[in-house]
């Protein structure tokens, strides 16, 4: 895995400051120092590609509250749409794979003087990886609701980016060797109708948690004090690779120190399973040997770099919520 550089708005490495841990959850928050992250992914298996990836249907059953509040929304379910190809429409059901990182970290002050308006809006979202550009999205163009073919992605009890959210579309251009590994796949995969695309775009609403929403959370985050607050970043579309995401981050006091706020951070990002059985046909170019999804997502390939998303989901991880930590300690 390649090692995280400094997040934004920090001096110091994400990596000198993350401390992983098997589960956050284990930890006394009192116990926490100041500046310090823990951090957990569940990659029990460095040398499995797919380590700290878990089928969707899976981590429901077996994580259903985390699985609760970090779907899109309620009662999600892996899509089924109808695909056409040279003329013949087929119905379709996609398989989920999810990566689920979590942080937690201690802020020195009361959860109370912390404002969470002030972090749902596109500035900060902006300020938050300098490598993805960002700009307001008319909730009128959000591509679930103008597209049947996304009527999957839709939520069922209300539109996305309704009144009191902020609606967001984002760019992430490939950095380093990979737009170059993709143009090669695509060349040896010419006349496929699966092209893979230099960048990444998305489409997200972002909002401050109903109190109602957000005093359920306390028996996610395991932390024995009421919940104060949250915020989450819903990624609702997004052009390929990756069907959902969300960023949750939920505010308690700390046990025993009212004076202090425990920050507990959730990332969900689900893979489209299909993505990564791409492999047989990597394996036969010597050029593109490393460009197995599995390597690439997971930050285990020669062809990752940066600190985004080229760098892989866990080193991006790592470096939101290092740099949504550094946001909370400056306001």
């Amino acid at each position: 895995m390649k090692t995280p550089a400094a997040g934004p708005g920090t001096g110091a490495p994400a990596s000198e400051r993350i401390r992983e841990v098997p589960a956050v959850t284990a930890q006394d928050p009192a116990m926490l120092k100041p500046g310090t992250i823990l951090f957990s992914d569940r990659r029990d298996q460095p040398q499995n590609p797919e380590s700290g990836l878990t089928p969707y249907l899976d981590w429901q059953r077996q994580r259903p509250a985390e699985a609760a509040a970090l779907a899109p929304f309620p009662g999600y379910k892996e899509p089924d749409y109808a695909q056409t190809v040279n003329g013949v429409t087929k119905q379709r059901h996609e398989t989920l794979k999810v990566y689920v990182a979590e942080g937690r970290f201690v802020v020195a002050r009361p959860p109370e003087a912390i404002d969470l308006q002030a972090f749902a809006n596109l500035a900060f979202v902006q300020a938050m990886d300098p490598a993805i550009r960002h700009k307001a999205l008319n909730p009128a163009d959000v591509t679930p609701t103008k597209d049947p073919a996304a009527a999957f992605a839709r939520r069922p009890d209300r539109p996305w980016c309704e009144a009191g959210t902020t609606c967001i579309e984002s760019r992430y251009d490939l950095e380093g060797k990979l737009p170059l590994g993709v143009k090669l796949a695509n060349k040896l995969e010419e006349g496929s109708s699966k092209k893979i695309a230099e960048f990444v775009s998305f489409q997200s609403e972002l909002r401050v948690l109903p109190p109602e929403k957000a005093a359920t959370l306390g028996a996610l985050t395991k932390v024995d004090t009421p919940v104060t607050g949250g915020i989450e970043q819903t990624i609702f579309w997004v052009n390929q690779i990756l069907r959902f995401g969300k960023f949750l981050a939920v505010l308690q006091p700390v046990p025993g120190d009212p004076q202090r706020t425990v920050v507990t951070t959730y990332m969900a990002l689900a893979i489209k399973a299909d993505v990564l059985d791409r492999k047989a046909e990597y394996a036969r170019v010597p050029v593109l040997k490393n460009l197995l999804p599995a390597q690439v997502l997971m930050g285990n390939s020669s062809f990752n770099t940066g600190n985004s998303i080229s760098a892989g989901l866990p080193t991006y991880a790592r470096n939101r919520i290092a740099a949504f930590a550094d946001a909370l300690g400056k306001r």
